[in-house]
């Protein structure tokens, strides 16, 4: 199986989806933006637009999901930003297409919910602390710049299903997120800080400075 989590940039997508690595054994985690990043490493700066444009990362994104679904026993994990339905179809329905099973989770949240975790999470901080603090943010202000658009589009029914994570936890996300798509996680047995202290650190393992 497939697990696409989907979402607005700082909805929450890495975090779920490294929970769910961490409860459900034999799970992995392949993201598709490390596609992107190397495709933005071969070109150009001046020609380092959004890679979801280029039809070289749709291609690799569905090749590679295939080759792991075919090949890898355990549960895939993607989480990845997808907003535009001919995208989608490209990648997610061509694996559906190809008989995979696929489960689609959009992570949804009020505008400004959405705008607080950006403002807490741990790569801001870190960045500031490595680069400067008048270094910018500029991962974060792609996000806020594409925020009102990833809401509205994944509102819509092709991105079904959509998960509200206004009131849910990180862990209350990941058990939703497989409750329905039929997977067992082990008990979430984290105390406050240690969760705390382990999400911190998935968010530091995943800073990009480029």
């Amino acid at each position: 199986m497939l697990v696409w989590i989907n979402g607005p940039f700082g909805g929450g997508k890495t975090q779920s989806a490294y929970e769910i690595r961490r409860r459900l054994p034999g799970s992995v985690v392949c993201d598709p933006e490390h596609v992107g990043f190397g495709l933005h490493r071969m070109l150009p700066p001046a020609l380092r637009a959004d890679f979801q444009d280029l039809p070289a990362w749709r291609r690799s994104v569905y090749e590679m999901l295939d080759l792991a679904l075919t090949a890898y026993e355990g549960t895939v994990i993607a989480p990845m930003t997808v907003v535009e339905p001919a995208y989608f179809r490209e990648v997610v329905g061509r694996l559906r297409e190809r008989g995979h099973d696929v489960r689609h989770f959009a992570l949804l949240a009020d505008r400004e919910t959405v705008l607080r975790r950006l403002r807490e999470r741990g790569f801001g901080h870190a960045v500031r602390l490595f680069a400067g603090k008048d270094a910018p943010l500029r991962r974060e202000s792609f996000a806020v710049s594409k925020l009102d658009h990833c809401l509205e589009r994944l509102r819509g029914e092709e991105f079904a299903e959509q998960v509200w994570t206004d009131r849910l936890t990180v862990p209350q996300v990941a058990d939703r997120i497989a409750a329905a798509a039929g997977l067992t996680l082990a008990p979430d047995t984290d105390q406050a800080l240690r969760g705390r202290l382990r999400r911190t650190w998935t968010g530091v393992k995943h800073i990009r400075f480029d």
